[in-house]
């Protein structure tokens, strides 16, 4: 696909394998534990737009970036051509894509944060990989480079092994405590339903080989870690096994592995409303055309037989004959007058049987007719309300994305004050902490003179 020709144009260098002399010898194998975990996905942390106080800003420059690319970009050159071909396809303005493939998503800009869709799509994910503690591979042991060298290998391949992940931006960070990988990828999938390219993880699983359900990213992430293993092993690391409790782990580092199974659950949570949802569709799909089958078959019934009714206007037509011919003469109606009965008696049962036939052609097109006009109407009032009930969706998703920006642009800033000013932060906190007791105060003043009222004791 695009996204690993783009990647290999931007990663800009592909590093021979050192050959390190002690992995054959594994009795000087190192010990390291692997962490392999769900990042936050702030892009101005990882491009260092925004410094944390744990970042040594003398040592940023050692950090290696494989992949810069702005979202909006990226989501256009894997979209964009998507959504034209969706678009050409629908005959109605309001089931088209307005705007931007990433707006229709998320109702927002394309930001340098996580955005959450009302369908549970992410914008992005991100996986943080990191090799040993800082005790045994921080800054300043021997095993520092070391560790770095094993995770630059392990990006080099990682775009290439998950074609359907598109990474577009992927960082090492050297300037904190240990060395450890930022890799930020948005998820593509095919469907034949729909537009034919989306943002869905569940569909690039299933398409680079995981299968359904719970278990694929379960499945894709043991392999990764597989690979990470191995390339561990070639540099004379002997990874240690995966940890099912807290075990040895400090509190820090068990916490950040519980939230990491938390955005586990997270994403596992979002396959199963992506498979529903596909289900549901599939149902209602199902449930269509055996609506439209039994209308159709209903329709077939009211349908009048024309093949027999031409077989039977024929014999009336020819018993006519008959009759023309034995009502000729005198002698011959004498001659054959129980024939001109008979005769006479099935034409006048096949008149009748041609008369009630046309009458039940003639009510059976009426009723169709109305059937149809009351489903036209029908069907419209439900479209009206799909397109109300479809614009106050559009608007609270606006609104809320206007209050999640707000919020974490207020986040940013406190964090700044209490970092820079904190003499000022604390003065504005005690400050509001008074004024919400005075209010506090206030309320308990306005109760008790409600009770007082109500008793009469005034």
């Amino acid at each position: 696909m695009k996204g690993s020709v783009a990647y290999v144009k931007m990663i800009g260098f592909r590093r021979e394998k050192e050959v390190n002399p002690i992995r054959n010898e594994v009795n000087k194998m190192k010990e390291k534990r692997i962490s392999f975990g769900q990042g936050k996905g702030s892009l101005t942390h990882n491009n260092r737009e925004f410094v944390a106080d744990n970042v040594d800003v003398f040592r940023t420059p050692d950090n290696i970036t494989f992949v810069c690319q702005p979202i909006g970009e990226a989501y256009d050159q894997l979209f964009k051509e998507s959504t034209e071909r969706y678009n050409a396809k629908q005959k109605r303005n309001d089931r088209k894509v307005h705007g931007s493939y990433y707006e229709h998503l998320f109702g927002v800009k394309p930001c340098n944060t996580v955005r959450t869709a009302a369908d549970k799509r992410k914008s992005f994910y991100e996986d943080v990989v990191q090799i040993g503690k800082k005790e045994d591979s921080g800054y300043g042991t021997e095993d520092f480079q070391l560790v770095a060298d094993c995770l630059k290998e392990y990006m080099e391949g990682f775009q290439n092994r998950n074609p359907n992940f598109y990474v577009f931006n992927a960082v090492l960070h050297m300037d904190e405590a240990t060395p450890h990988l930022h890799i930020d990828y948005i998820p593509v999938g095919h469907y034949k339903r729909g537009q034919d390219t989306q943002n869905g993880i569940a569909q690039a699983l299933k398409e680079m080989g995981y299968g359904e359900g719970k278990m694929a990213i379960a499945k894709w992430r043991a392999a990764e870690v597989e690979v990470l293993n191995k390339i561990c092993l070639e540099h004379g690391i002997k990874p240690f096994a995966p940890e099912k409790a807290r075990g040895t782990l400090e509190i820090p580092e068990y916490k950040e592995q519980r939230r990491q199974n938390d955005e586990l659950k997270k994403q596992n949570a979002q396959v199963e409303a992506e498979l529903a949802e596909k289900q549901a569709k599939n149902e209602k799909l199902d449930a269509q055309i055996e609506q439209k089958t039994a209308q159709v078959k209903a329709i077939l019934n009211y349908i009048p037989d024309y093949e027999r009714e031409f077989k039977i206007e024929d014999e009336c037509e020819q018993l006519c004959q008959e009759l023309n011919s034995l009502l000729a003469g005198k002698l011959s109606i004498m001659k054959h007058s129980d024939e001109i009965i008979s005769k006479a008696q099935r034409l006048s049962k096949i008149m009748k049987k041609l008369s009630d036939s046309t009458h039940k052609s003639g009510d059976t097109v009426y009723a169709l007719r109305e059937r149809l006009d009351k489903s036209l109407k029908e069907t419209e009032d439900v479209r009206e309300r799909l397109k109300e009930v479809s614009s106050e969706r559009s608007e609270l998703r606006r609104y809320n994305s206007d209050m999640q920006a707000q919020l974490d642009a207020l986040t940013e800033f406190v964090s700044l004050l209490k970092r820079l000013e904190p003499q000022k932060f604390s003065e504005v906190k005690q400050m509001q902490e008074h004024i919400q007791a005075r209010r506090e105060e206030e309320q308990r003043q306005q109760s008790a003179a409600r009770k007082i009222k109500s008793w009469g004791l005034e």
